[in-house]
């Protein structure tokens, strides 16, 4: 007996250890920090939970309700995935995101659904929330009902896109607890949270939600972002038939959100032989809500330290304050990846950065298209119409590009940096291929966001050191892009009207086509 105590007193400290570590992971973090939340989808079980009952302002990961409500309707008869919905005014005037159909169009509730939960389509969403509810006030109040019915004591909305509003508010519970209502009432129309792609027209645009085709076994949900919530994501994967739910709130980037997604979810499915050493957290139903405002992360997510504007599908974005996207410096360190709970649980085959930043599996984008439903021949003729619409756009699009195109030619200095730049562009005439390809993007979204991305900031960039000024005199630049000597630009002022009076020339020289190239790199 004597000689077993060493052995006990060795045991019970490891237990102890072990016991410290899990609850320092468990402990809650500031309320300026992210909120996670993990769970089991079927039992309701919290695996993790960090700041998981602060309120935070949802952003588009509200559409999930939004879908929710609609096919709680199709799915009680009031209307069909066939039914036509109506683009209004009030639904062709939101912010981007959005599919920028003008007033009148019309689509069926299955299209609509499927542009609004993988491009996170804000229009969409309303046209939705009008063919439902009525009006925005009336699906919201709708929305509003739900929530309580689910026990989402910490929701209300005002709008069912996510849009900025004072009213607009969740937390990590609720958004736990309305997925697995989700998963538990529609299993039926699971399919439209996994949507990998889809294709309108010509325009093809994968699912923001990053863990879809790259994280083994994911199967959901949405991806939310405002400047007040940073980047937000709710996101579900299966193994061996369970399926765990992971809920990010307050990210520094869309990729950050997706690797704490995956290890969140990587711990849950390797916890299995270790749950008799965490103490249990109950179910999300039982978290208890924090009264408090919610953090409000204007300046840290789009501040002046952020090189360009910040956005829901910003893969790119790096801040000032250094590190790459995926980095550990972006992502909270690959620590937490690789072991977990003191070296408890093996690593992962690969880390959870570098998977985020592979290329998804292939898939076949889902075909979406304006009017009623179709198929066979009848679908194929929608979605050419849909294809030649965008064409026809096309030119408003480029007018502005074209117009902006002569800042970058206006400066003769940049022969160190760009020269080589130059030379082989030299040959490509300016309404070449590969503006038109960057054209049928931005034409199809009249919307602000395409001109703050492809236009504001690209252009600072992608000139030499004095474009910030000159891109302030665009009028002048169109004339004096069609001569070969630089020497005479600083001295054509035209009017501002004459730029939009005179079409791209196509016999530019060398300076026009090398403006080009930065814009789309951008």
């Amino acid at each position: 007996m004597h000689a077993l105590r060493p052995l006990l007193r060795k045991s019970l400290f490891n237990l102890l250890a072990a016991g410290l570590a899990c609850a320092a992971l468990l402990a809650p973090r500031a309320a300026s920090a992210e909120a996670l939340l993990l769970i089991e989808a079927d039992s309701g079980k919290v695996l993790q939970a960090d700041n998981a009952t602060i309120p935070w302002y949802p952003a588009s990961v509200t559409k999930i309700m939004t879908a929710y409500v609609t096919l709680k309707a199709v799915k009680d008869g009031r209307l069909t995935l066939d039914t036509l919905l109506t683009v209004s005014p009030t639904a062709a005037s939101q912010s981007p995101s959005k599919m920028g159909f003008r007033p009148g169009t019309q689509l069926t509730v299955d299209n609509a659904l499927k542009m609004m939960m993988v491009k996170s389509a804000n229009d969409m969403a309303v046209v939705l929330a009008e063919g439902v509810g009525g009006s925005i006030d009336g699906f919201s109040a709708m929305m509003n009902d739900t929530a309580k019915k689910l026990g989402m004591t910490q929701t209300s909305y005002v709008n069912p896109n996510g849009l900025p509003a004072d009213g607009q508010i969740t937390s990590a519970r609720d958004l736990g607890i309305l997925a697995r209502a989700f998963l538990r009432d529609l299993p039926e129309y699971e399919y439209f949270v996994h949507i990998p792609a889809i294709r309108f027209g010509k325009r093809v645009t994968g699912n923001f939600n990053k863990l879809i085709g790259r994280y083994p076994g994911a199967d959901g949900f949405k991806t939310g972002f405002i400047c007040a919530s940073g980047y937000n994501l709710v996101a579900s994967a299966t193994r061996n038939g369970r399926r765990l739910i992971a809920v990010v709130l307050g990210a520094s980037s869309g990729t950050a959100r997706a690797v704490k997604a995956a290890q969140l979810l990587e711990r849950g499915f390797a916890q299995d032989n270790l749950t008799w050493l965490r103490p249990s957290l109950g179910t999300v139903d039982n978290l208890v809500p924090v009264d408090a405002s919610p953090p409000n992360l204007r300046d840290e997510m789009c501040g002046p330290h952020r090189k360009r504007p910040a956005s829901d599908d910003d893969d790119a974005l790096i801040a000032a304050n250094g590190g790459a996207t995926g980095s550990a410096s972006a992502t909270g360190g690959e620590a937490q990846v690789t072991f977990f709970t003191a070296g408890l649980q093996p690593p992962l085959m690969m880390k959870a950065s570098e998977l985020m930043a592979s290329a998804p599996a292939a898939a076949e984008p889902v075909l979406v298209y304006t009017g009623p439903t179709r198929t066979g021949t009848a679908l194929i003729a929608a979605v050419e119409a849909d294809a030649d619409q965008q064409a026809a756009s096309k030119p408003r699009g480029k007018k502005s590009r074209v117009a902006r195109k002569p800042d970058a030619a206006d400066k003769p200095k940049d022969g160190h940096k760009d020269a080589g730049k130059d030379t082989k562009t030299a040959a490509v005439k300016p309404d070449a291929k590969s503006e038109t390809k960057s054209e049928t993007k931005s034409a199809a979204k009249p919307g602000a966001k395409s001109a703050a991305k492809s236009e504001t900031k690209p252009e600072t960039k992608s000139g030499a050191k004095g474009d910030a000024k000159t891109a302030a005199k665009p009028a002048g630049s169109r004339q004096a892009a069609t001569k070969h000597d630089a020497a005479a630009k600083p001295a054509e002022k035209p009017a501002a009207g004459d730029q939009a009076a005179k079409p791209a020339k196509p016999k530019a020289a060398t300076k026009p086509a090398a403006a080009a190239k930065p814009a789309n790199n951008s």
